[in-house]
């Protein structure tokens, strides 16, 4: 089942956050385990929102906030090594260094790739896509040609045809993405959760499915021993907008059937469907059905959960804290209303919680009076 769902234009994506400021100093530029020696990933910080009520805890206390019956829902895609050095050539451009960020691999073999400028500091900054026909030239005697733009939203992603394995590539000569909020770089170990798998034909996400990492063999334990089930998708992230903060582009997404009978029958028991990650929602959300019901089903999904479009599934979405112009947001305010978006991050820029992907977490949960009565099938 391939879905691609009438929603998913962006339309209604709109800064949810306006005036809310998070200062510098509130990035985190290294994991927890560097920030704190002796820490474990599970040393974050975890903040809670439901309506205006906010509450502060340790992320090792996640097991003993949730209850028996209630599912999450994790994304198993292994990141890449998804950034590789080029030199852009071209008819009157001379060479130029640059840093390819692959993104996404298409149905007819090509790729989706961002072409970045470096800063000097290992990092990169943006730059102008295209054009038509410009070649990069890659490590190991490996090239690409730029074809034409992933979308007509516009022009930052484009479709390349590479010349030699691409998998290969970055297993040789690839490293982690990184932006310019963090401090240095890290090995790919530190962007794999504990839920990451294999994928066939070396597949996987170009950015960490980041609302994994904190858990760890110990928290998945104690969570099953309390009664709390996990459900695995797939969904392959390609490269966000670290500049635009654009609604997501199409991704590859499977939600195995098992892991859909796991989720209709901790609805039908009243449980509650928490996904561990926008990423996790996104997947889940595009393979239900009006009623709420989740199917078996695997393609590209082009969705944007939006307010207007609502949710169908989804209760709660344990995720980090992003930038408060990120299209993320409108998502979690379609989960959980305004209020429980505004509050928590009103509250974590007050307690001083660290942003982006090694920073603290936040568990944005549905208001109690709002969670669906027990009628599966009947909607909410």
């Amino acid at each position: 089942m391939t879905v691609r769902d009438a929603h998913g234009t962006g339309a209604g994506v709109a800064p949810v956050l306006e005036g809310l400021r998070v200062p510098d100093e509130l990035s985190a530029r290294v994991p927890v385990e560097q920030r704190w020696p002796g820490a474990g990933r599970d040393g974050v910080r975890l903040l809670v929102s439901r309506g205006r009520s906010v509450s502060h805890h340790a992320f090792a206390d996640l097991p003993r906030l949730l209850r028996a019956g209630d599912l999450l829902v994790v994304n198993t895609s292994p990141t890449l090594a998804a950034a590789v050095d080029g030199t852009l050539v071209g008819e009157n451009r001379g060479h130029a260094r640059v840093v390819v960020h692959f993104s996404t691999r298409g149905d007819d073999g090509r790729w989706a790739v961002e072409l970045r400028d470096p800063d000097g500091t290992g990092t990169t900054r943006a730059r102008a896509g295209g054009p038509a026909g410009a070649r990069v030239e890659l490590p190991g005697g490996r090239s690409l040609v730029l074809e034409e733009p992933l979308s007509e939203r516009g022009v930052r992603l484009w479709w390349a045809r590479v010349e030699g394995g691409v998998p290969e590539l970055l297993r040789e000569h690839g490293r982690p993405i990184r932006y310019a909020y963090t401090e240095r770089d890290q090995p790919l170990s530190a962007y794999q959760t504990v839920f990451a798998l294999p994928s066939p034909g070396g597949a996987g996400s170009a950015e960490m499915p980041s609302a994994g990492r904190p858990f760890t063999d110990r928290i998945v334990a104690e969570a099953v021993s309390r009664g709390v089930q996990f459900a695995p998708v797939t969904l392959h992230t390609g490269v966000a907008s670290a500049e635009a903060h654009e609604p997501p582009y199409p991704e590859r997404f499977s939600v195995p059937a098992a892991s859909a009978r796991l989720i209709n029958s901790a609805r039908a028991g009243g449980g509650r469907i928490i996904a561990i990650g926008t990423t996790a929602v996104r997947a889940v959300e595009s393979a239900a059905d009006e009623g709420g019901v989740v199917r078996a089903a695997a393609g590209w999904t082009d969705l944007v959960v939006t307010p207007e479009r609502g949710v169908r599934v989804v209760d709660g979405v344990l995720t980090g804290l992003h930038e408060p112009a990120a299209s993320h947001l409108s998502m979690l305010v379609a989960i959980a209303g305004k209020d429980a978006v505004t509050s928590g991050y009103t509250e974590a820029v007050r307690r001083l919680y660290l942003w982006h992907e090694f920073g603290d977490s936040h568990l944005v949960l549905k208001e109690e009076n709002s969670h669906r009565m027990n009628c599966f099938g009947n909607g909410w």
